[in-house]
């Protein structure tokens, strides 16, 4: 373990003073009135957080963990965290800076699911079986409103986490006891025939997935024809709304190869794939969905698996949603779609063609993880930046981009760290997850900062090993991981506002937080290069004013002119040393320590 007077020393070179977590919160009133490129949001996992309320830990449900899902000392099971936990521990999350909480999905879940052997727990809240509720894992509907009301109270806004494009796996094909069904095409398993090509004619008069009208699909009649879907006794009237349970809204096609037509007909991993170009499917999410923004008043939707849900679907969702949000009183409802593609064309397509007002920015997370933990050279940034004209409404429409550095799936920062540097100190490491956070925090687009990174959370690897808990793990493979910046473990609670990781972020969210130019202003990259070191940008407000963003990703220093607007002559420091002058006009020098930052202002005329 490493000693924390050494972190503490390191700390004084890396972050102010003064711990950020003082910093004024953002006024309770006015929080409606932010623009979703305002926000700095912390995305949580209810079932990791805190355990506020231990009677709710097995969901009401008798048995072991097969029957209950709980089991505290294995990664893929509930570990006993819920809506309460979240609530009393807003002081934590306020304290670091952020203004909005992306809530993992709260809905009731299939408690276990999985071959023998091979089970595991609906956790993470992304097997939905009933729409209309809340887990009770998790607690109640009363919880849930207690907590989006006790955040709203702090200025804070609450994303809610939403699926449509699957429920729970509930429905099994005939064909395939072990429930490994293969992925039958339109052109072999046409919906007119009964197993195929050959078979004998079913849902006469229907004509495939192009006509989109109630018409159209009340021919629709018999849904076997690829496989013999059947829902298992016991579980006829498991899924609510009561629609949900019939095997007609489904594609029954077996499982996606996520190539083709596959991407959107394809059960993911064996998860029941909606048919989401039946207009009655339609208009059940909106009456679902509708009513969560009814009954709590959330802020905006992050949206799973958004990509493999046709967009005919997103162009009749997503404006039902925002009027919706209106007619509640909320003018900045925000939703962002899950799109996993590292490439920004893709990503943009889904804002232009579906109307996504946002997608998550993977692009960006790509790579930041290129440049900052792999050694990639900073033109790799550059040019995600250069694509952002290719969104919708151009680069004001990629600074709604929620950007992250990893997550729930993927992994965490700094285990991408630890893994491109298998030979680096523990001080190196620190600093390029500062870095990291740095280049999120201060670029375009809404920062995202996964639960636990503020504590040091590094993990193994991606998924289960990236869900630690925050409160006392009893998890050996967890407890067992070297924290970032820290000699403690996740076998005692992680809710240190001093980590130093924790008052680094909060002083990166007051710094955003306090200028226009960081939160709201146009992006413009000043150097670049095809090799680790200087990467630069300015951050120009709307109302005029630059801040200059300098990261040095290289292990030497760096001294460099860097161009600047014609106006900005003086300047202030905010974070490291500035120079208060420039050396010429349109020309400023900066010096970088290896693997650091500075941000500096332009004083006004």
């Amino acid at each position: 373990m490493l000693g924390r007077g050494r972190f503490a020393a390191l700390l004084a070179t890396l972050v102010a003073a003064a711990p950020a977590a003082a910093a004024p919160a953002p006024a309770p009133a006015s929080y409606r009135t932010r623009a979703p490129e305002q926000e700095i949001i912390y995305f949580v996992l209810p079932d990791r957080f805190e355990n506020g309320d231990p009677a709710n830990d097995r969901g009401g449900l008798a048995g072991d963990r097969l029957q209950t899902g709980y089991d505290p000392t294995a990664t893929g099971f509930y570990h006993g965290g819920d809506l309460k936990g979240l609530t009393q521990r807003l002081d934590y999350i306020q304290g670091l800076g952020v203004t909005a909480i992306w809530l993992g999905p709260i809905y009731r879940n299939k408690p276990v699911q999985g071959p023998p052997g091979h089970e595991s727990a609906g956790y993470h809240g992304y097997w939905i079986t009933d729409f209309t509720d809340v887990d009770p894992h998790f607690g109640t509907k009363a919880d849930l409103k207690a907590f989006v009301d006790a955040a709203h109270a702090r200025g804070l806004k609450v994303y809610l986490d939403i699926i449509t494009n699957h429920t729970a796996d509930v429905i099994k094909y005939r064909e395939c006891p072990a429930n490994d069904c293969a992925y039958r095409s339109i052109a072999d398993y046409p919906f007119a025939r009964r197993g195929g090509v050959g078979g004998a004619p079913i849902n006469g008069g229907f004509t495939e997935l192009g006509h989109r009208d109630a018409a159209n699909f009340a021919l629709l009649t018999r849904p076997d024809y690829a496989y013999t879907p059947y829902v298992p006794a016991g579980e006829e009237h498991v899924k609510k709304p009561e629609w949900l349970n019939d095997p007609i809204y489904y594609h029954n096609r077996g499982d996606s190869t996520f190539q083709g037509e596959s991407s959107l007909q394809g059960d993911f991993a064996g998860l029941d794939d909606l048919m989401t170009e039946n207009p009655r499917v339609v208009r059940g999410f909106i009456e679902i969905y509708g009513a969560w923004i009814d009954q709590f008043g959330v802020d905006g939707f992050r949206v799973d698996t958004a990509r493999h849900v046709n967009p005919e679907f997103w162009q009749a969702f997503i404006p039902a949603m925002i009027k919706r949000a209106r007619a509640r009183g909320i003018p900045n409802f925000h939703i962002f779609g899950e799109v996993f593609d590292p490439d920004p064309a893709p990503l943009a397509l889904h804002t232009r063609v579906d109307g996504f007002p946002a997608v998550l920015d993977f692009a960006f997370a790509f790579a930041a993880v290129d440049v900052v933990a792999k050694g990639a050279g900073t033109d790799r940034l550059a040019r995600v930046y250069a694509a952002d004209r290719l969104y919708a409404r151009g680069e004001a429409g990629a600074r709604t981009l929620p950007t992250f550095l990893g997550n729930h799936d993927a992994g965490r920062f700094a285990f991408f760290v630890r893994q491109a540097n298998p030979k680096a100190s523990e001080d190196e490491v620190l600093k390029r997850v500062l870095l990291g956070h740095a280049l999120m925090m201060f670029g375009r687009g809404t920062p995202v900062v996964y639960y636990g990174d503020e504590q040091g959370f590094a993990g193994h690897g991606g998924d289960q090993a990236a869900r630690q808990d925050m409160f006392a793990s009893r998890v050996a493979t967890y407890n067992d991981e070297t924290l970032v910046g820290s000699s403690r473990t996740t076998a005692q609670a992680s809710f240190d506002t001093h980590a130093i990781l924790y008052r680094a972020f909060a002083e990166m969210a007051a710094i955003r937080r306090t200028d226009p130019a960081l939160t709201s202003g146009a992006l413009v990259v000043r150097v670049s290069s095809d090799k680790p070191g200087l990467f630069a940008f300015s951050r120009i407000a709307p109302g005029g004013g630059e801040t200059l963003v300098a990261l040095n990703t290289g292990t030497t220093p760096v001294t460099a002119q860097v161009a600047v607007e014609s106006g900005s002559s003086r300047w202030q420091s905010v974070h490291g040393r500035c120079a208060p002058a420039a050396g010429a006009p349109e020309s400023y020098r900066v010096e970088i320590a290896p693997l650091d930052y500075v941000v500096c202002r332009a004083a006004a005329r």
